[in-house]
């Protein structure tokens, strides 16, 4: 009885490590995917010089990456949902892979679309399957296992700017081709990861992709779908405001305060860790109070520093950005745990039309502010961009789930 005992303890630790594992590997990869992605924006400035760009194409590149990075990501999250492809991880890091090495050669704006449209490809095959690994990998823990997800895509954004500062600008655009490098990695690792979920996804997940969906027990389907739309018009105002600081930061910092290119990339890749830390934070909060409620101080709760900011010297310009970072980052993996647990058995289709609302978000902010800032200014922008926060009153419309913290929920046999 007692060897029994030992070798069933023996065999769940087992398995506890090996799902750690997967969800380190997804983690990882995620880092690499938002490497490859964020340094597009983080070469703006290079691409501005030397193809002699206005803020509108810059713009245009950003509006392409977001765009092509949010589109397919609902209908890869439903067909996946019906037609599990756990290797698709990997066809669409060669996506990435082959928009890297053709922006290391481009020469003209044409060229240099099709290749973030590449990597937005790639982005977008990869977050809906692999936000479904990470919940699969939770052990019930579904808000810590979406921040440690969410945290290795934030790290990879902040890793952007560095590759750029140290790597881009002293060898120039050709040296892009040895960023590829990242994808290669990350598609041996996905290779593990698409094996683990071949062999562990759960069938109830199959009989219920079949059905047409359901809403949360106790909830109407118009009630499910106005919560679903508030935290979408949530995810506007994170993601503009995100995009004016991701997209334009660098300039902003060139054009107000005259600090150097590489000066500027270093600045953004503090507050793209800050976003990393904030992030990391958001989804163990949020088993621990509700998702709602971190909603709530992460949208809201921003404002007061985002309306700070246009009138900050270049010391508090830096101190405030990060606490935007660490505030607002925390909102992305509260409003998908929330939005799955109002969808039941709909994790690829939740994941893939927020990722794409998100990106997509950023993409149209992107463009449409660097269209103002062509109009205007670049200060400017960030006036007009500091009342986006106070969009977060609307999270009062959202039910209370009344769940309890899953960080004491059982995890799912065979995870």
């Amino acid at each position: 009885m007692a060897v029994a005992v030992e070798q069933a303890q023996r065999s769940t630790k087992t398995r506890g490590e090996a799902v750690a594992g997967i969800l380190a590997a997804i983690s990882i990869s995620h880092l690499l995917n938002d490497t490859i992605q964020s340094l597009i924006p983080s070469i703006y400035p290079i691409l501005k010089t030397s193809f002699a760009l206005t803020f509108s194409q810059i713009g245009l590149i950003a509006l392409t990456l977001q765009l092509t990075a949010s589109l397919l990501q609902p209908l890869v999250g439903m067909y996946t949902d019906r037609r599990p492809m756990p290797y698709s991880l990997v066809g669409g890091m060669a996506f990435s892979l082959i928009g890297m090495l053709l922006l290391s050669i481009a020469g003209t704006l044409g060229t240099i679309l099709v290749a973030a449209g590449l990597v937005g490809i790639g982005s977008s095959i990869f977050h809906p399957e692999s936000s479904r690994v990470a919940r699969m990998a939770s052990g019930g823990r579904h808000g810590l296992a979406q921040s440690v997800f969410q945290v290795g895509g934030n790290l990879g954004s902040s890793l952007g700017p560095l590759l750029a500062a140290f790597v881009v600008v002293p060898h120039g655009q050709g040296s892009l081709a040895w960023c590829a490098v990242l994808a290669v990695v990350a598609m041996v690792l996905l290779l593990q990861v698409g094996h683990w979920s071949a062999h562990h996804r759960p069938a109830a997940s199959h009989r219920a992709s079949k059905s047409a969906w359901e809403p949360r027990a106790g909830l109407s389907r118009g009630r499910v779908i106005g919560a679903l739309l508030v935290l979408a018009v949530l995810i506007f105002s994170k993601y503009f405001y995100l995009a004016s600081l991701s997209s334009y930061y660098t300039f902003y910092l060139i054009s107000r305060f005259g600090v150097s290119v590489p000066s500027a990339q270093l600045h953004l890749f503090v507050f793209l860790g800050a976003v990393a830390a904030g992030t990391i934070l958001g989804g163990p909060i949020g088993d621990r109070i509700g998702p709602k409620w971190v909603i709530w101080g992460s949208i809201l709760g921003v404002f007061p520093f985002t309306f700070a900011l246009p009138f900050a010297n270049l010391f508090w310009t830096g101190a405030l950005t990060v606490l935007i970072g660490l505030i607002l980052a925390s909102a992305f993996s509260a409003i998908l745990v929330y939005a799955q647990e109002l969808v039941p058995g709909r994790v690829g289709t939740i994941g893939g039309i927020f990722f794409g609302f998100a990106f997509g978000m950023g993409g149209l902010g992107a463009a449409a502010l660097g269209r103002l800032a062509d109009a205007t200014s670049i200060e400017y922008v960030y006036r007009i961009c500091a009342y986006l926060p106070l969009i977060g009153l609307l999270t009062a419309f959202l039910p209370d789930l009344d769940q309890p913290a899953t960080a004491h929920a059982p995890a799912a046999p065979g995870r």
